[in-house]
């Protein structure tokens, strides 16, 4: 349990260039929240747990990330480094929750950017369905539903992590364009759509009632995930203290935003029960019979969801790359490109993964295992706010969560109250991935650590 000085941490960090100003992170926060969730997500949690009411799932998956988002403010512009909830941790709570919350970091990371990588196929076979071409089942679909490989997932995971090697100059123009490519696409759909809703599609409203919400709300959180990518963000900011609260916040309004107007369009046009398919938003257009419109918003999805899969990789890979500097990995994955200045061995390490857990993974079960990881890990952030007060008063704080202790509290509440509601497949598979880390502690990172 003994806790690593902060001076001590962030002294060992190397010097990076600071190449990310406050457009750069909201884009990029932006990019990260609205991927898998608005694209895929939001058609099937509202086919098989909420219904038209999966609005008010977003609503409550939004304010408990907007409470998580608020302690990861504080935390980051305290204490500004690329390890997240892993340093954090180490600092307020000791070395082996510091494993562990890198560890489950890690696992959240990989399983949600392979999640996006999955549902990213689906729009590519939709897109040259319409075309004309049809993928072979054997590399359209994980061996879990009937295929062999999901050979685009890996092809696109393997193929970003190409991009982020050559250094994030590079890869935050191309990450921006994506992300303004999947805003208009998403403004796209909702205008079509809201020339063909059937308020009858609406009733009932709530036909999984309040429990359904609930239940969609776990899901939905999801969809959230994103914003703390940018926490492991801080060694590569402008003015880390203004930009990185400020992009945290206006990522998290603007998404929710868009989340529940696609939302009401999307269950407006059609019934919600045949939502309940990958590329939801392609599938609404084609319902209506506006073919063309469908390829275009499916090739729009096609290029927007590959920003979530970058936002993801540069963040798992920051992680790798702290948990390396602290010995917890071995000191290969610290080590930055003398050109790029990138981890670049921690991002293949990731990217090698992922891309595996992508061809080979069912998409229902790594999204619950990233929620229950997720969770886990802001249910720490809000405790660490609390601890690091006590701890450490005389830190200075740019940023400090306001209500004195009341929200981080709440914050805590809340994550408990999401994770009751997860099913309890996604929690042996979280605890499964759990017993990995355990041996790979005991195996090597005890006896390595650094202080």
């Amino acid at each position: 349990m003994r806790r690593k000085s902060i001076n001590d941490l962030l002294s060992g960090s190397e010097d990076r260039p600071k190449t990310l100003g406050l457009f750069d992170l909201t884009i990029m926060g932006i990019g990260a929240i609205i991927g898998t969730g608005i694209l895929v997500l939001t058609g099937i949690v509202a086919a098989t747990d909420a219904g038209p009411g999966v609005i008010f799932s977003f609503l409550i998956a939004a304010l408990a990330s907007a409470l998580i988002g608020l302690c990861y403010s504080e935390l980051t512009t305290t204490i500004p480094s690329s390890g997240s909830a892993y340093v954090y941790s180490w600092i307020t709570m000791g070395e082996q929750i510091a494993f562990f919350s890198g560890w489950t970091l890690l696992g959240v990371y990989i399983t949600t950017t392979a999640t996006v990588a999955t549902g990213w196929t689906g729009y590519v076979a939709s897109f040259l369905k319409e075309m004309g071409i049809v993928l072979p089942s054997a590399i359209r679909y994980d061996p879990f539903n009937g295929g062999f490989i999901n050979l685009p997932a890996v092809i696109i995971v393997l193929l970003i992590t190409i991009l982020l090697t050559r250094g994030m100059s590079e890869s935050k123009v191309v990450n921006d364009i994506l992300v303004l490519v999947k805003i208009g696409i998403i403004l796209l759909f909702v205008i079509v759509g809201a020339f063909h809703l059937k308020p009858a599609n609406w009733h009932p409203f709530l036909p999984f009632g309040v429990k359904g919400i609930f239940t969609g709300a776990s899901t939905v959180f999801f969809s959230f995930l994103g914003f703390d990518a940018l926490a492991t963000s801080a060694e590569d900011c402008k003015n880390v203290q203004r930009n990185l609260p400020i992009a945290i916040i206006a990522s998290l309004t603007i998404s929710t935003i868009l989340y529940i107007i696609v939302s009401l369009v999307m269950t407006g046009a059609v019934k919600y029960n045949l939502l309940d398919v990958p590329e939801a938003m392609s599938f609404v257009l084609i319902s209506i019979d506006k073919p063309i419109i469908a390829q275009i918003v499916s090739f729009g999805a096609i290029l927007g969801i590959i920003a979530v899969v970058l936002a993801f990789l540069y963040a798992s890979s920051n992680i790798a790359m702290s948990m390396s500097r602290g010995g917890f990995l071995p000191p290969i994955f610290s080590k930055l490109n003398s050109k790029t200045k990138t981890p670049n061995r921690s991002l293949w390490l990731i990217g090698i993964i992922t891309a595996i857990c992508s061809g080979l993974l069912d998409i229902k079960k790594l999204a619950t295992f990233a929620n229950v990881g997720s969770l886990l890990i802001f249910f720490l952030i809000s405790v660490s706010v609390l601890l690091l007060r006590k701890q450490h008063p005389e830190l200075k704080r740019p940023f400090k969560v306001p209500g004195g202790r009341i929200l981080p509290i709440l914050s805590a509440l809340v994550c408990i109250v999401l994770l009751t509601n997860l099913p309890g497949t996604a929690w042996l598979n979280y605890l499964g991935w759990l017993a990995i880390g355990v041996i790979f502690y005991f195996a090597y990172s005890k006896s390595h650590v650094t202080y």
